[in-house]
């Protein structure tokens, strides 16, 4: 071997241990990245505010839609039936309506669809922005017991994964 050929054995291993060592840290740093739930109130169509603080210990949904967003009409059949399935005292759902969107429709839709779970609107667009700029709708975020963002959703679930999700979620300790 010449001292050429060693030299660039020699290169070929640092380069590639190099590799390792930027695969491990992007690994390191990609299961760190798990947001927490901003601090946020939602003042509900009831009058009654809520806060992320106040969810603490159960595993929750928000859901940002708008009554003029077809997929968010389409899948809010199969998000009443997702409370439905696991609603309760470790889980709740909170739909957030976009700044856009008319209170007035909010409230017939809101009725109209006998909606089950708490809905408030985002008159000034706070939690939008609060929610690491939320522009699209639907965007939905699983939040573990925790307050940990489990996932964020962009689009239509797929709903078997969505509720196995929730219920791994649900499964763990507070």
């Amino acid at each position: 071997m010449t001292v050429n050929q060693g030299f660039r054995l020699s290169l070929a291993k640092i380069a590639a241990a190099l590799a390792v060592v930027v695969l491990l840290v992007s690994a390191y740093l990609a299961l760190g990245r798990t947001k927490s739930v901003p601090d946020a109130t939602f003042v509900l169509l009831s009058g009654e505010k809520l806060t992320t603080r106040d969810l603490r210990g159960k595993v929750y949904i928000v859901d940002f839609w708008a009554t003029s967003c077809a997929t968010c009409v389409k899948e809010m059949p199969q998000m009443i039936e997702t409370y439905n399935k696991f609603k309760g005292p470790d889980f709740d759902f909170v739909a957030v309506s976009m700044k856009y969107d008319p209170p007035a429709y909010v409230r017939n839709y809101t009725r109209t669809r006998q909606l089950p779970f708490k809905v408030t609107i985002d008159a000034d667009g706070s939690l939008e922005r609060k929610f690491y700029d939320v522009e699209m709708t639907p965007t939905t975020f699983v939040v573990d017991k925790q307050g940990r963002i489990l996932k964020r959703i962009l689009g239509e679930p797929d709903f078997q994964v969505f509720h196995r999700l929730i219920e791994q979620a649900l499964a763990q300790p507070a």
